[in-house]
């Protein structure tokens, strides 16, 4: 009776190291506009979910067109945060990768537009003695401080290292041009 032959196969490369980003084989554009789709289809969940909150909202009663969801107070508010988290990092990117394109002006009212709707719909069906909006706000603030914190730190802080570092090698250059000389 003969055994069936054992298959070995060589895991080297995972499945997922086929679909990573390889400088060598992708372009920027290519990875550019790979970010602009998903980032542009995880901006329209997060809008959608922020205008319609999970659980619908209260049909009848004083209640009437606000949140189902925003009577569990704590969930409410990490839903709500991290809703908004997520939709403005997702307008931080798309500006940012579509930065001096044809239309970025237009590319901003729009985003701007977005947010501000957004805004609206999430004041309109949240109950406003059970959430205190400076949370969303903060939240909705967080992606552009922080990149502007990096821009800062990057200009400022950079800069000032890259000087004490050419400070340090022309020091150098001339103390071994000195002994040189000598």
């Amino acid at each position: 009776m003969s055994q069936p032959e054992k298959r070995t196969t060589k895991r080297s490369h995972s499945w997922f190291k086929k679909f990573q980003y390889d400088p060598k084989t992708d372009s920027p554009s290519d990875a550019r506009n790979v970010l602009l789709v998903v980032v542009a289809l995880i901006a329209a969940v997060t809008f959608q979910a922020g205008v319609n909150p999970p659980g619908g909202v209260w049909q009848e009663g004083n209640h009437a067109g606000r949140a189902i969801y925003a009577s569990q107070k704590r969930a409410y508010y990490v839903f709500l945060v991290s809703n908004t988290l997520a939709l403005s990092t997702c307008i931080l990117v798309i500006t940012s990768l579509t930065y001096r394109f044809p239309f970025h002006l237009e590319i901003w009212a729009a985003t701007a537009s977005m947010m501000i709707t957004y805004a609206s719909a999430v004041f309109a069906v949240t109950p406003h003695e059970s959430v205190r909006f400076r949370y969303p706000l903060i939240a909705a603030s967080v992606p552009f401080v922080m990149r502007c914190f990096g821009y800062f730190f990057k200009k400022y802080c950079m800069s000032e290292n890259e000087n004490q570092i050419g400070s340090q090698e022309e020091g150098e250059k001339r103390d071994g041009q000195a002994g040189q000389q000598v």
